[in-house]
């Protein structure tokens, strides 16, 4: 019975293009549909129903993890239909459970609406290129897109850490191996000193979650790799400032220094509920010129807003630039931009401007309080 049950829900979820699942007992089945939480109309879950639908899909070594840990992640396929990314957990006693739709199939960066300029940045010969943004921002499927662009164009060897793995890759021009945090190798750290063994082109580090990973990445991306990573960074100066704030005070000139040789660009993105119905991703990018390399060495990271704008001929945007396009072309809420802003307050102000009639569109309102730190 729960088996064709858990089929039914995967079904819909696959037809619907809903991007998440959620079972948990006292109440029906629940999808996360263009951002926001849907109940579907089924029955109230009862503690049996949510363990009988955890024993249908997950693997045994899973099992024996939930038990132990009370909690447990895994990825499967969903027949050819889509893969899921799989989190189940304990709470209150009872099993809960969250699926991931991962899309089977990669949208290209177009459809994505990613900066045309990262074809060439993601082509370089080596350099650090990271992609940050909170939980749920897409940032998974903009790497997979950015993987997919160099596996249809370039012959490469192409090694993904990932933990668990998403899109699955098959080779076409590149050839790429994907390896398992847990299943096919221990941790990051680990992985990613394996993986210079391996004569790689291009690396892509899952998370970089803690010191080794990030000094390893910054390492791997000097000696002549391409690394793409991520972190849960909302901002392109939040996100050079977190790499740098990991170590201790008594490295982080040299980490400027090596980081500031390394990086190619910073994508940051949020995913936006887009009107009537959907998402769309807003992007902030830096690109990293010699000026910009400049600030991180000398610590001057504050200065980074106001060198993204001043950088546009190289394809360079404020995320709240980002926003206040999405608004102004009418793809979104002005609550929704506002919500996920860098600077809400000034953002509002924007918005209020514009819509007196006082467009201020153009780079010239630089002075408008970018260097205020």
């Amino acid at each position: 019975m729960a088996f064709i049950q858990i089929d039914k829900l995967l079904e819909t979820v696959v037809r619907e293009k809903v991007s998440d699942l959620h079972i948990t007992t006292g109440q029906p089945p629940v999808v996360r549909a263009s951002g926001h939480m849907v109940r579907l109309e089924t029955k109230s879950l009862e503690p049996e129903d949510t363990v009988a639908l955890m024993k249908s899909i997950t693997p045994e070594r899973n099992q024996q993890e939930l038990q132990e840990q009370g909690g447990t992640d895994f990825g499967f396929a969903f027949g050819d239909k889509a893969r899921f990314r799989v989190a189940v957990f304990k709470q209150r006693g009872h099993i809960g459970m969250v699926l991931r739709r991962i899309p089977n199939e990669f949208l290209s960066f177009e459809q994505l609406g990613l900066p045309p300029i990262i074809k060439d940045l993601i082509r370089r010969p080596r350099g650090l290129f990271l992609v940050t943004g909170p939980t749920g921002s897409g940032k998974t499927t903009s790497l997979a897109s950015m993987i997919n662009y160099l596996n249809d164009n370039d012959d490469m060897h192409i090694i993904t850490l990932e933990d668990p793995i998403e899109y699955y890759h098959t080779h076409k021009k590149a050839t790429i191996n994907q390896r398992e945090i847990g299943v096919d190798v221990p941790d990051f750290p680990e992985a990613l000193r394996r993986a210079l063994r391996m004569d790689p082109d291009c690396i892509l580090v899952g998370e970089m979650r803690d010191l080794a990973t990030i000094s390893s990445a910054i390492t791997a991306a000097e000696t002549g790799h391409v690394v793409f990573g991520t972190l849960h960074t909302s901002s392109a100066q939040g996100t050079v400032d977190r790499i740098i704030d990991v170590f201790p005070t008594n490295q982080q000139e040299q980490i400027r220094t090596q980081l500031s040789a390394s990086i190619i660009g910073i994508l940051s993105q949020a995913l936006m509920p887009r009107k009537p119905k959907g998402v769309v991703a807003a992007y902030e990018l830096l690109v990293v010129t010699p000026a910009i390399a400049n600030l991180i060495r000398e610590a001057k990271t504050y200065r980074i807003n106001s060198s993204i704008q001043t950088g546009r001929k190289y394809g360079m945007q404020l995320l709240d630039d980002a926003l206040y396009n999405l608004w102004k072309n009418g793809l979104c809420e002005e609550d929704d931009c506002i919500m996920r802003s860098n600077g809400p307050g000034e953002l509002k102000a924007r918005i209020a401007r514009a819509k007196k009639g006082l467009l201020d569109d153009d780079p010239e309102d630089e002075d408008e309080g970018e260097d205020k730190e």
